[in-house]
Formats: structure tokens, C-alpha cells, sequence
């Protein structure tokens, strides 16, 4: 009697991913700043095996770069913001009887600008990272020319040498 053996759903789970629903999910846990290893966990499946769906299918590869873009964006204009420093309004709110109404409501009873000063440490990661050659610890430095050192004994034999040394 020859038995089929059912198939245990490994093979060809890629499919319902390669789906507009699966590849919207996907775009979404890469967006939500989640890893590679992450993804694949969520899919069920191995990193190692997700790595080689970005190889062969051309949508997952493309959905995971451009749900990452987004969050990378956000990540460098929230340093850059960081690190030129900025304003922001801050808006105390208390519970107010509103006679209108006859409830308590939540009114804005005060509004400060508040300043976070520019953060150095923030500078100094965008600019060795946005210009290397100018900001990176190394500092390649080349020098042309001869160097020359004054040696007052350079013309002296050995044998004068050692009536120095025996002085």
C-alpha cells in the first residue's frame, strides 16, 4: 500500500505571504522597527529561510526595504532635530466646570515654549557618519619633504666614538 505523506504546510508557506495582505503585513513589522530575525519569527518561519525568500521573491525583498525606509527616516530626522535643538509648546490642561455644558472639561490654562538645546553628542554620531573624511577619529595625514636630524657625531669614526665613550 503506498501512502502519501501530507504535507506538513513548510513547503509553499511562502504564497500567502507573497498575497497583498501578507506583504502589507510585512511592510508593517518593518516599519514598527522590527529585525530581519523578528519578521521571520512573526511569519514563522527562520531567519536563514526569510533570507532566502528576499533572494527568490523579488515583493518580500522590495516590501521589507521600503517598510524600513520609513522608520530610517524617521530615526534620521529625529536626530537631526536632536541635534540642531528645537522649540516646543507645553500645554498644562486642568478639569473646568463648563457652565454651558454643565460637566467638567478639560481647558488649556497655560502654554510655555520650551527649548531642548542642541546635543552634541548627536552632532558629533551625524557627522562622523555624513563626513567620514572630515570627522572620523583617524585623521590620515601625509607629509612630503625630508626630515633631516642634526647629528654632530654623524662624521665620526667608530674608533673616535669609543675614545668619547672611554673619556
Amino acid at each position: 500500500m503506498n501512502v502519501k505523506k501530507k504535507n506538513s504546510g513548510r513547503r509553499g508557506k511562502f504564497v500567502e505571504w507573497l498575497k497583498s495582505e501578507g506583504l502589507i503585513k510585512i511592510e508593517g513589522w518593518a516599519r514598527d522597527g522590527l529585525t530581519d530575525e523578528q519578521i521571520a519569527a512573526n511569519i514563522g518561519i527562520s531567519r536563514s529561510t526569510l533570507n532566502e525568500w528576499k533572494k527568490k521573491y523579488s515583493d518580500i525583498s522590495d516590501t521589507l526595504k521600503r517598510g524600513k525606509e520609513v522608520v530610517d527616516r524617521q530615526v534620521e530626522n529625529a536626530l537631526l532635530k536632536r541635534a540642531l535643538g528645537y522649540q516646543y509648546n507645553e500645554v498644562t490642561q486642568e478639569k473646568t466646570w463648563s457652565d454651558d455644558l454643565g460637566i467638567y472639561e478639560m481647558s488649556v490654562t497655560k502654554i510655555v515654549i520650551k527649548e531642548v538645546n542642541p546635543d552634541v553628542t548627536a552632532q558629533i554620531f551625524w557627522l562622523k557618519n555624513r563626513k567620514p573624511k572630515d570627522w572620523r577619529d583617524k585623521q590620515d595625514i601625509q607629509h612630503s619633504g625630508n626630515v633631516e636630524i642634526n647629528n654632530p657625531m654623524k662624521d665620526l669614526t667608530a674608533e673616535e666614538l669609543r675614545k668619547l665613550i672611554n673619556k
